[in-house]
């Protein structure tokens, strides 16, 4: 279904407007989706415009989403263990989905993400191939599911296609990781040239980890980005093993290792960032290659608290992701980047709510490629969510505070709309296009869990 819009005004109670809360806001969105003017100063609703009761921000970016791990969770929760059984579960899921029961499973997950004010998703896209590692009769009939069940569940994508090619450092893939292959990053390139860009979706690269991607193939993978200017992404440094590993096989960081073949750049984001050396870390920022940070995973794994005060300063822009969806709710992700850095650091306030939103908003659609996105202003895509002022989690403070009771107090339960390219996604907390996303999630991880 694509996403199509309406010439309307949307009336905004209050809007955060990247600086400040502005009260009485008028959107004015044309018929392609996109916002045509905002006028401030309009006390009350013009006749015919859609009211919006709350503070509405630009739509939320998950920067880093694996669909198929929303099958995981509670089961993961379950006893102790590390990042490593955790991998085995996440193998089992892995080997029981098919085109068919992936897009069932992915649409329900996408509309849970709408309904909690996510409009674009990065999918870190890695299971192309039937079990066994034999091709689909459509090669890229997994990442084609992916793509049409973003568009029934109303939100953007960007299909991050992933090269993984080894189990570890070029050992062969394991028996699991075969349907996750290619062979080699040439052939890799040839499967992931076939996927066409279409009006709700855009097509990037990632690397999966230096552990996935033999070195002598890295440059392949950054080199079809680059020649497409697409969105590269790649899992780094997430744990201590991996780092270890590396310094093992080729003397260097995983993040000197990337420097080394062209991986780092702008329109490059590391997942994850966690264990850094200093000179990792300048070599992030100085060549303002960006930092998706996953706090709900990163601390449900296990995984430590990664660097990104010190990354932002460096240079590096900060994105946002859901990554294993533990829970899917983007304000939580920037409420625990800022609280994770308190308990790491004993002081406060390492951000401000505006920092927060940017990183939740414009800087992670620009990592996605969606640079047209992520703000409130005229000829930006007409894609915002409305959070309730009102709840018994938001109450209280003055609406001028909104961007800090957003970003501090609220969950994904207090998102009442959501508006994408201009068409209303989530309704007074209602998904409009899937009818049921509970019985959605509960059939469709029944059909995956075997």
């Amino acid at each position: 279904m694509p996403l199509t819009a309406q010439q309307k005004t949307y009336w905004l109670e209050h809007a955060w407007l990247d600086t400040h809360v502005e009260p009485g806001v008028a959107l004015d969105v044309s018929a392609d989706g996109r916002i045509a003017a905002v006028r401030t100063g309009v006390d009350t609703p013009p006749p015919g415009a859609e009211v919006l009761r709350g503070l509405t921000l630009p739509g939320l970016a998950n920067a880093h989403s694996h669909a198929f791990h929303r099958a995981l969770r509670g089961t993961v929760q379950v006893g102790s263990g590390t990042f490593w059984t955790w991998r085995e579960v996440m193998y089992g899921v892995a080997q029981n989905l098919t085109p068919d029961t992936y897009f069932a499973l992915a649409r329900a997950v996408y509309a849970e993400m709408a309904l909690a004010g996510i409009t674009s998703v990065g999918e870190f896209h890695y299971v192309h191939h039937a079990p066994g590692g034999a091709r689909y009769d459509d090669p890229n009939a997994m990442g084609e599911a992916l793509i049409a069940a973003a568009a029934e569940a109303g939100i953007r994508i960007t299909l991050l296609d992933t090269a993984y090619l080894s189990s570890g450092f070029g050992e062969a893939p394991n028996t699991h990781q075969l349907r996750f292959s290619d062979g080699t990053a040439d052939a890799w390139a040839e499967r992931a040239s076939a996927l066409k860009e279409r009006g709700h979706a855009r097509i990037g690269a990632a690397i999966h980890s230096v552990r996935a991607v033999p070195a002598d193939q890295l440059a392949t993978v950054a080199g079809w980005a680059e020649a497409r200017r697409a969105p590269l992404h790649v899992h780094l440094s997430e744990q201590t093993a991996e780092n270890d590993a590396c310094q093992a096989a080729h003397g260097v960081t995983p993040t000197r290792l990337l420097a080394d073949h062209g991986v780092l750049g702008p329109r490059t984001t590391g997942v994850h960032n966690t264990h850094l050396t200093d000179a990792d870390v300048a070599l992030l920022g100085g060549t303002t290659t960006g930092t998706c940070m996953c706090p709900t995973t990163e601390r449900d794994l296990a995984d430590g608290i990664g660097p990104a005060v010190r990354l932002q300063r460096a240079g590096s822009p900060l994105s946002l992701g859901s990554d294993s969806h533990a829970v899917i709710d983007l304000l939580e992700e920037a409420r625990a980047m800022e609280l994770n850095e308190r308990l790491a650091s004993r002081t406060r306030g390492h951000w401000t709510a505006a920092a927060l939103l940017r990183a939740a908003t414009a800087d992670g659609h620009a990592a996605l490629g969606w640079t047209d996105a992520g703000t409130l202003e005229a000829g930006a895509l007409a894609d915002f969510t409305t959070v309730a002022l009102d709840s018994v989690r938001t109450a209280g403070p003055v609406p001028r505070l909104g961007a800090e009771t957003a970003v501090f107090a609220a969950t994904a339960s207090d998102v009442r709309h959501t508006v994408v390219g201009g068409r209303h996604v989530v309704r007074d907390g209602a998904h409009t296009l899937v009818g049921d996303v509970a019985a959605a999630l509960a059939d469709s991880i029944a059909a995956v869990r075997g």
